[in-house]
């Protein structure tokens, strides 16, 4: 398994549909994962120190757990099937382990919350992790596939990295096409400390 934190949160100014971007915490590949406005938002607002006037949802489940004598120990991201990812919240009630299938938007936004572990599975991340030039949030030439959009809410989706040495010119250029999404892509900015506090 791979730690990683929560990145960014990034808005397609075209589409203005989200992506959260984990980080390995010892590499360099970030894992994107599109996910919906309102987790997005669940998740923006907790890495920003924001209290809402009302507790949403994912404060309320915190509030259970906790309440239930329970504890969020990880989550992890743990399959990728059909360029969608399924996550599991693996919990600790009294010495029992209980695992819980989750959407990776509500697993992560309860791990900000908690400060719970969020870890991505090896497979997952050589599959659909790509290295990001952290200064200009640009995707380096080992690049990934933009995923088709669905008419539907948007699933929580992955963008495949091809197989190293699989790349024809026409990848190349879906590539720069991808190259460019990537980069009007607005990044809200959060204070490092937050992030891994």
């Amino acid at each position: 398994m791979i730690e990683t934190i929560v990145d960014s949160i990034r808005v397609s100014l075209v589409t203005q549909n989200r992506v959260v971007i984990l980080k390995e915490v010892d590499g360099t590949r970030h894992l994107p994962i599109w996910i919906g406005a309102y987790e997005a938002e669940a998740i923006a607002t907790e890495l920003q120190g924001v209290t809402p006037a009302r507790p949403l949802p994912y404060d309320l489940m915190k509030e259970m757990i906790t309440r239930l004598d329970a504890a969020i120990d990880r989550i992890i991201i743990s399959e990728l099937n059909n360029q969608v990812f399924f996550a599991r919240i693996i919990l600790d009630q009294a010495g029992q382990t209980l695992e819980i299938d989750s959407r990776p938007s509500d697993a992560i936004a309860l791990a900000v919350r908690t400060g719970s572990r969020i870890l991505v599975d090896e497979a997952i991340m050589e599959q659909a992790g790509v290295p990001m030039d952290t200064d200009d949030n640009d995707i380096d030439d080992a690049g990934a596939d933009f995923p088709s959009e669905t008419d539907s809410a948007p699933a929580e989706q992955a963008m495949i990295a091809p197989e190293p040495g699989e790349r024809s010119r026409q990848e190349d250029d879906r590539l720069g096409v991808f190259r460019d999404f990537i980069n009007s892509l607005d990044l809200d900015d959060f204070d490092k400390k937050k992030r891994q506090g």
